[in-house]
């Protein structure tokens, strides 16, 4: 039987100095690396037009039963107001203090599954396995299947899932239909004729572009994504590889994997610890140190704040209810210094202990990436996603910083570890700091301003 979290933690002590050594296997999205370049496939979502195949990289958990939202809405900080087939949220989680355990999508499907099922939730294993947990102690008439990703699982997905995006997204989407795209509002699933199918698409990107995220039967993929880049032909389409797809979140402004806040002497989730398995905690990389309080997150400062509400009982709703009055951070892009940037590459070549190794396009290192944002000999915040955005030709994170540090205020990220981890992916190294320029998140105005209002 395979160790849990519970019984690392008692071997160990600190979830911190666990989770730093823990050598968990590096994140990969298992599709095509590219198909041309990544800094071109990157350029096309701003450019003209995107198709990206998001089929196998993300956990899937498939929900049937008369009580799902009586089991999710205890345990989610979103109403369920809305609850009906044709509507998508993103579902958060926080524990008893309000600090996030994790997100991700939750299809309320036009259509069920050939299993029957009518509700999809995608995303991380994070927020997965917590809604698995309470399934299954929960009593109530709620049964879950759940879908590794392609590196997890043995056989096909359920599901095709495509994202179109891109300036010319509903150009290819007009020729496809022969006529106007309709009108379909953020996070609603539409039922669109194309392909000789039926095909559901979901009004949302990953990228902060207009387009939409069409999913279907799988053994009908292949069908669609012809047809898709038939009608793209004209538009200029450009599939996108995993590496490019990588650095969606940096445009979107999205955080992927906020550290769980799963920790702490809750009878609740100390029975979840026992539950996990230590292999699906994660891993933490970066220059953070600190008690397991500095790593933990709410939904405000993370910039989820529109998703919280007040309107039914959940876990964390008295803590959220305070911090909602006065935040203490806030979600921003910081911008690094190209010749910091620079410097990090030549310590390659040079002689002596040279700096952290940095990926380009994405620089994560562990699951939980979190390096240390400083201002003034102080802390200020801390650094997430980090990556390279080649349309911008910018090196950019995305952070969480303290409410009184400004847009267009200087800061600095401290990268790379000290002392060293023992994770097979950090390599001996130097500590060394970037100079950084806070901006807004998301970075571009398009996807801050007009994306989610088309």
């Amino acid at each position: 039987m395979s160790e849990t979290l519970a019984q690392a933690l008692a071997r160990v002590g600190d979830p911190v100095n666990l989770l730093r050594d823990v050598d968990y296997p590096a994140f990969t999205f298992p599709v095509h690396p590219e198909f041309t370049n990544w800094r071109s496939e990157s350029r096309s979502w701003n450019e003209t037009v995107a198709l990206m195949d998001q089929s196998h990289h993300m956990t899937q958990l498939f929900l049937t039963g008369a009580d799902i939202a009586e089991v999710l809405s205890p345990i989610a900080v979103n109403t369920f107001a809305n609850f009906r087939p044709g509507v998508a949220k993103q579902l958060i989680s926080v524990n008893h203090e309000g600090k996030v355990i994790g997100d991700g999508i939750l299809f309320n499907l036009n259509h069920a599954t050939a299993q029957g099922e009518s509700v999809v939730l995608i995303g991380h294993h994070v927020l997965i396995d917590w809604v698995r947990f309470h399934a299954e102690r929960a009593g109530k008439d709620v049964q879950h299947r759940l879908e590794g990703n392609s590196n997890m699982r043995e056989g096909d997905p359920t599901f095709y899932r495509y994202e179109l995006q891109g300036p010319r997204a509903h150009d290819v989407l007009e020729k496809l239909l022969g006529g106007p795209v309709p009108d379909v509002k953020f996070f609603h699933i539409h039922d669109f004729a194309f392909a000789g199918t039926t095909v559901q698409g979901l009004r949302h990107g990953m990228a902060g572009q207009p387009g939409f995220e069409f999913f279907g039967p799988y053994a009908e993929g292949e069908t669609v994504r012809q047809a898709l880049l038939d009608a793209g032909a004209e538009f200029d389409i450009v599939r996108i590889g995993a590496k490019a797809y990588s650095v969606t979140p940096l445009e979107s402004g999205w955080v992927p994997t906020p550290f769980p806040a799963i920790f702490g002497d809750d009878p609740l989730f100390a029975e979840y610890r026992e539950w996990l398995p230590l292999a699906r905690a994660g891993s933490i990389g970066g220059s953070l140190s600190g008690p397991v309080e500095d790593f933990l997150l709410t939904p405000y400062d993370l910039g989820l704040g529109r998703s919280v509400k007040f309107d039914h009982d959940f876990i964390g709703r008295e803590a959220l209810e305070r911090i909602a009055q006065a935040p203490a951070r806030r979600k921003v892009t910081l911008i690094w210094d190209a010749a910091d940037v620079a410097k990090i590459v030549e310590s390659q070549l040079t002689p002596g202990t040279p700096a952290k190794y940095l990926e380009f396009p994405k620089a994560r290192y562990g699951f939980y990436q979190f390096d240390e944002v400083r201002q003034d000999g102080r802390r200020v915040g801390v650094s997430t996603d980090a990556g390279y955005v080649a349309y911008d030709q910018l090196y950019l994170s995305l952070a969480s910083v303290d409410v009184d540090v400004p847009d267009g205020a200087r800061v600095e990220v401290v990268w790379g570890e000290e002392p060293n981890s023992r994770k097979s992916n950090v390599e001996p190294h130097v500590q060394t700091r970037i100079g950084a320029t806070v901006a807004p998140a998301p970075y571009h105005d398009y996807a801050r301003t007009t994306y989610r209002d088309l």
